[in-house]
């Protein structure tokens, strides 16, 4: 008779540990559209130099309309937004309606605050600023933009389009709005700072201190194993693996570490075996634990 595990139960949180997510969750949205904000009212408006999507079609709107660029933000999105209800949704949508709340008001508060006129540093910094203060609420379940919403929809419906593609097309006719309307090298400063803000919010999405998923094969994996347990304090998972030419069956040693600790690993497993097969590759996110150390 087999006898199968039985599965945990997840953890229940308090309502003390529940309000201090949301409020955390609140202060970094806030922080986040008041970042972006910064980006937008000192860097690039001032300098005719636009962001791509719902912001850069607002951005454009208000050149030409004189009205209020937070509220065309707002309003703009709305239809956006909303369409992303059922996919994505109501947590989703309401945080972002708050984070686009903050960005209309930030921008109020920013209005004719300009910080340079200069074209590249406004490009440069102000694709750092915005791609720091997007990725911000990104990684706080919220955003900014209501055309990756739209993309995110078509691309399920199409099935032939990604979405990263649909995009870069949508992105393409508003840049190549921006150059009828400010010329055209502001265009291309605009797709300067796209991409830069693209780099960035990558960046913070996947945190700075990228870790390393390590595959060692070794005659001595229990040796290595044990080593890279207790000198690095690091979990290790042995695979079975088959040898493509020797047909042997070898087992594979599996462990993730960060950055500083990959030299140290490496040391470590030539140190016992200098004949070790090391691949690395890079991991953007890790969850759960390391070594859990018996207690004597």
């Amino acid at each position: 008779m087999f006898f199968s595990k039985k599965k945990p139960e997840p953890i229940k949180k308090t309502r003390g540990e529940i309000a201090r997510e949301y409020i955390a969750k609140v202060i970094f949205l806030t922080l986040g559209a008041f970042i972006v904000a910064v980006g937008l009212e000192m860097f690039l408006l001032p300098n005719k130099i636009i962001d791509g999507g719902v912001i850069g079609v607002s951005m454009m709107a208000s050149y030409i309309t004189k009205w209020n660029l937070g509220i065309l933000i707002f309003c703009i999105n709305i239809p956006f937004v909303l369409m992303a209800l059922k996919n994505l949704g109501k947590k989703f949508v309401i945080q972002t309606f708050f984070a686009i709340g903050m960005l209309s008001i930030a921008t109020n508060v920013l209005h004719g605050k300009q910080a340079t006129e200069d074209l590249l540093l406004a490009t440069v910094f102000g694709g750092i600023i915005l791609g720091f203060g997007v990725g911000l609420i990104l990684r706080n379940n919220a955003s900014l933009d209501g055309t990756e919403m739209v993309s995110i929809n078509l691309s399920k419906k199409l099935k032939v389009i990604s979405v990263g593609e649909l995009l870069m097309f949508i992105n393409l006719f508003i840049y190549v709005g921006a150059g009828f309307l400010f010329g055209w090298d502001r265009a291309l400063y605009s797709i300067m700072t796209y991409y830069i803000a693209s780099k960035v919010i990558d960046s913070v999405l996947e945190g700075l201190d990228k870790a390393k998923s390590v595959r060692i094969v070794s005659e001595f994996h229990r040796e290595i194993g044990d080593a890279i347990m207790k000198q690095l304090d690091v979990s290790v998972t042995y695979m079975k693996t088959l040898g493509g030419y020797s047909r042997q069956e070898k087992i594979l040693t599996y462990c993730v570490v960060n950055k500083f600790e990959m030299a140290k690993l490496k040391e470590l497993v030539h140190s016992i075996d200098p004949r070790a097969f090391l691949v690395t590759e890079d991991v953007h996110e890790v969850e759960g634990v390391r070594v859990k150390k018996k207690k004597h």
